[in-house]
């Protein structure tokens, strides 16, 4: 019959044997480990580092550009605000003079400021529409670059 682990341990007999085989084991566990770290783990880790260099650098031009993209807007806005300044003046000043003409010149003066005014708004408005068609198609262009270099594929 053979003998239960209980009994085996009763009988003075251990119940594993700690000889050359175990060394010999250990050994073998250590070349695998060596092996593995140098073949697997280490590629491994330094492609997700790279991975991870990537979307940081990626997310950090996106960050880049979107700063410049906002401080070429509020140039954009600071202008308008000069230039709605500079006709607000205009008018302000052409109001100045004409109250000091007589009636028909006073609305002779009148007519040349709005005509001025109308001209100036004519060409904010021209100038905005121009600047949202240039940056428009550019912001979707950046947005499909980001997308895809986040995505890491192309984005339609």
């Amino acid at each position: 019959m053979d003998q239960t682990p209980i009994v085996s341990l009763a009988s003075g007999h251990p119940l594993i044997d700690i000889d050359l085989t175990a060394v010999v084991q250990f050994c073998l566990f250590l070349l695998v480990y060596f092996i593995a770290n140098r073949l697997l783990f280490q590629p491994y880790l330094a492609l997700r580092e790279r991975r991870r260099e990537g979307i940081e650098g990626a997310r950090a031009e996106a960050e880049r550009m979107t700063a410049q993209a906002d401080a070429k807007l509020a140039d954009y806005q600071k202008s308008l605000a000069v230039a709605r300044d500079k006709a607000g003046e205009e008018g302000r000043k052409v109001r100045l003079e004409a109250a000091a003409h007589e009636r028909e010149a006073t609305d002779k003066a009148r007519a040349e400021a709005q005509k001025q005014i109308n001209e100036a708004q004519a060409k904010m408005k021209a100038e905005t529409e121009a600047a949202r068609a240039t940056l428009l198609p550019q912001a979707e262009a950046l947005a499909k670059t980001i997308a895809s270099k986040l995505l890491g594929r192309e984005v339609t």
